[in-house]
């Protein structure tokens, strides 16, 4: 699926809302120097960096004052330390600071007692344990150290920490337990995130007792156990974030209690179960991730109730049942994702109020019936995916016209007779009608279609040549048109036009078909093909031989031309295409040695050219192919064949 795997862009907009430095008040005006205590734990702390390649440390010296010319330091009227800032990451109105440093977090550090921010955040290599001393600040009320290296577990010596407000460990190495003596003591606290570490174990109920949380954040952890039945107590929380771990267990129908959630992220574990009816209590809810789980049962009608509810995510689990029809009063939904479920009957017509309605996903399901024509109202719509679901089609209503698709995708949908000629005049970008029983010949107003960038029509029934108009597809990039009965030259295909820099190929499959060649000499000089990275014409009576041209695409990483009725020699040309991992020439009638540098290429995972009349000693090769690869060549030897006779 192809949503930013629907949760970096909206991690970005939550982090913006939430991660705000800027609420910190300003320190009062320094009347004292700086104090002894406090200006010999930031030195030692300076002491233990050892690379610092931007030098935020530089004004850091014994002969002057920490609190008036120390960068990153401010303190307060009696000069005791109260904030430490110096980010890894860091902006102004006309300058972005993208810096590291590495070193370790000094123990003295714990001597600040007046510290109320600490931020070394985004300094990419900061690496040791996180001093369990830190836990004599008292005072401190925000706490940033995400992304670094820090190791070992959160110091139990944290729970003195009564004051903190927002925590940020993510992305370092943290490992051990979320103990809950810890989370009890956080009274305070309004923001955790612990994101993208080694934690293990479960999230202590003692959750529960952070009553002023408004964001969690626990994702790409290896947390168990079930989501505690307290997190419903959270009445102020606004973003939840427990997806990438292994928790298991059920939703709990306490969920229901959170109020002000906005956000709620459980993708990417094992939980399991029916989803709570409580689920449409959440009346903040804009972004709902549920995916790839193990949840069953049917989805409660209660989902309808959702009044702000833009984005739900529940593709790649096991729910059954019907699409409840209370999907429909959904009216501030933009995205629906349902693929990879056990759905069953057909799409409710109230899915037709969906007016704001962007993505509508229903892919690998088992829904059957007729497409409601109430759909056409939609539109909003830009993606449409109703492939491989049992609905009979025969053929695509004519109301799909009406919308104004971007997407369309209605693979295994059991569509028959020809392509509809209103296809000719739509804006459609991305096409798969494949594993359908079409037949006839592809239009010559395929051509009018110019905004094509994605053409599947694989494992149908079309039997024609290819129409000169495809050459206007001059944004098509990938093109699968294999498993087909398709007759004729590729010319058209290869010298398709392109609108720079758009419109150059990625890939190209036509296997099993019936094309005739030989392939174009100058295939690797065509502009469409300047980029391509897999080209798939196995199993076509083609002929002729292996162009030495193939050897310009420097981006190509998949050539398959097996049973192709190849002659001639495999050219050493290939061995400039660096980007190769597969090289597919069996079934041949290729000739001559295997040139070492081919075989040698650095990328090189797949080579099969069995079944020719090669001849000579395989060259030396560090890769590990298999004697299958090179057998009835009754002319080659040496390894993995049996040696050659002198």
């Amino acid at each position: 699926m192809e949503i930013l795997h629907h949760s970096n862009g909206f991690l970005l907009l939550i982090s913006i809302l939430f991660f705000t430095s800027s609420s910190i008040q300003p320190v009062a005006n320094v009347a004292k120097a700086c104090n002894a205590i406090d200006k010999e734990a930031l030195l030692d702390f300076k002491h233990r960096i050892t690379a610092d390649p931007s030098r935020l440390l530089h004004t850091w010296s014994p002969s002057t004052d920490c609190c008036t010319s120390w960068e990153g330091v401010a303190c307060d009227s009696s000069g005791r330390v109260v904030n430490v800032s110096r980010p890894g990451l860091s902006s102004g109105d006309d300058f972005i600071l993208d810096t590291s440093m590495s070193g370790t977090l000094s123990p003295f550090l714990g001597n600040l007692t007046y510290l109320r921010l600490v931020d070394l955040s985004n300094l990419k290599d900061l690496n040791g344990p996180i001093p369990p001393q830190l836990g004599k600040l008292s005072r401190l009320t925000y706490l940033f150290l995400d992304t670094n290296k820090l190791i070992g577990s959160i110091p139990i010596e944290f729970r003195y920490l009564n004051k903190l407000q927002k925590l940020y460990l993510s992305d370092n190495f943290i490992s051990g337990s979320i103990q809950a003596n810890v989370i009890r003591s956080f009274r305070l606290i309004r923001e955790l995130g612990l994101s993208g570490n080694l934690l293990s174990g479960s999230i202590p109920s003692s959750v529960g007792e952070m009553v002023l949380l408004t964001k969690l954040d626990l994702h790409g952890n290896n947390l168990s156990g079930a989501i505690p039945e307290d997190i419903g107590k959270l009445k102020n929380l606004k973003y939840l974030d427990l997806s990438m771990n292994q928790i298991g267990g059920s939703v709990p129908s306490s969920i229901g209690e959170l109020s002000e959630l906005m956000l709620l992220y459980l993708n990417d574990n094992q939980i399991t179960g029916s989803l709570p009816p409580s689920m449409g209590d959440l009346v903040s809810l804009q972004f709902c991730q549920l995916a790839d789980n193990r949840l069953t049962g049917v989805l409660p009608p209660s989902i309808g109730k959702l009044p702000k509810i833009q984005r739900i995510i529940l593709e790649n689990n096991m729910i059954t049942g019907k699409l409840p029809a209370t999907i429909g009063h959904l009216a501030t939904l933009t995205d629906l994702y349902f693929s990879d479920n056990r759905f069953i009957g057909q799409i409710p017509s109230s899915f037709g109020n969906l007016h704001n309605l962007q993505t509508l996903d229903l892919s690998r399901n088992r829904l059957s019936g007729q497409i409601p024509p109430q759909l056409a109202r939609l539109q909003s719509l830009q993606i449409f995916d109703l492939s491989c679901n049992p609905l009979g089609l025969v053929s695509i209503p004519n109301w799909f016209a009406k919308l104004n698709l971007f997407r369309l995708i209605l693979a295994k949908t059991g569509i028959k007779d020809e392509l509809p000629t209103w296809l000719s005049s739509t804006s459609i970008s991305y096409l798969d009608l494949s594993s359908n029983s079409l037949t006839g010949e592809l239009p010559s107003w395929i051509g009018n279609m110019t905004n094509l960038s994605f053409l599947n029509l694989s494992n149908n029934a079309f039997h024609s040549t290819i129409p000169a108009e495809l050459k206007n597809l001059s944004l098509l990039m990938d093109l699968d048109l294999h498993s087909n009965e398709f007759t004729g030259r590729l010319d058209t295909i290869l010298e398709k036009e392109v609108r720079d820099p758009l419109g150059h190929f990625n890939s190209i499959d036509v296997s099993d078909n019936l094309f005739t060649g030989p392939v174009d000499g100058d295939i690797g000089n065509k502009p469409a093909m300047s980029s391509i990275t897999s080209l798939i014409l196995s199993r076509n009576p083609l002929g002729g031989s292996l162009p030495k041209s193939i050897g310009n695409l420097s981006s190509l990483q998949v050539l398959e031309m097996a049973g192709n009725r190849l002659s001639g020699e495999i050219p050493a040309e290939l061995g400039n295409d660096k980007q190769l991992t597969t090289i597919l020439l069996s079934r041949n009638k290729l000739s001559g040695g295997i040139p070492a540098v081919v075989l040698n290429l650095e990328n090189l995972r797949a080579f099969d050219v069995s079944k020719n009349r090669l001849t000579g000693r395989i060259p030396p090769h560090k890769a590990a192919f298999t004697s299958s690869d090179f057998q009835d060549n009754p002319g080659l030897c040496g390894a993995p064949l049996p040696p050659c006779k002198h």
